[in-house]
């Protein structure tokens, strides 16, 4: 077996808490409508779009002409992004600091390339990282291979000595795939133990 040297982190769900809701659950007054405007207005498919590469002035434009009696709504989603950030996944992003002072740790996430530097700006832990790719400014995005290819390439990255821990059931089996060393981060998993069951020192 490959010593492990690097650490590859998903960013939502498993170091940042992002959720549409944090923001309409202001805007709504009525949940149901909430629900009804993430599920069939703005869905976290059409999110995927953006963070594939789709400019989010095009996408927010033609969302508004399909739908105009919510073209204020759908203007937030964008606008007041950043109040969609519940914060830190203060358990996991504590962890980052002292990992990278044994292995070198990096990103690979699925995220708007135009969103991603409001949250870069908030988080310390982005300071630890080695490198990053993200899927808005590779116009790639997991599960897709590929995306995952250019981590390797980038950085020189061998898979069997790298670790790559994300919340998506998807891209833990491309990454499996691929030949790295995984952690899906689930429910009820505690990241820190998982860790510690592989041998990664802490």
């Amino acid at each position: 077996m490959k010593q492990l040297r690097n650490i590859v982190f998903d960013f939502g769900g498993v170091l940042i808490d992002w959720n549409p809701e944090y923001l309409y659950g202001k805007v709504f007054k009525e949940r149901t409508e909430m629900e009804y405007f993430l599920n069939n207005i703005c869905p976290y498919s059409w999110n995927v779009l953006q963070d594939a590469g789709r400019p989010v002035a095009v996408a927010t434009a033609e969302k508004e002409q399909e739908f105009p009696e919510y073209s204020d709504e759908i203007a937030m989603y964008y606008g007041r992004w950043e109040e969609m950030l519940g914060g830190e996944i203060v358990e996991n992003t504590r962890l980052v600091s002292a990992l990278s002072e044994r292995y070198s740790i990096f990103g690979l996430t699925n995220w708007s390339a135009e969103t991603l530097p409001l949250a870069v700006k908030r988080y310390d832990f982005f300071n630890y990282l080695t490198g990053m790719v993200v899927s808005g400014e590779e116009k790639i995005i997991k599960p897709d291979p590929r995306l995952y290819r250019v981590l390797l390439e980038r950085f020189g990255l061998n898979p069997e000595e790298t670790l790559f821990i994300d919340d998506n059931a998807q891209n833990i089996a491309t990454a499996v795939m691929l030949g790295f060393k995984t952690i899906h981060y689930s429910p009820g998993v505690i990241l820190k133990d998982e860790l510690e069951k592989m041998g990664v020192a802490l």
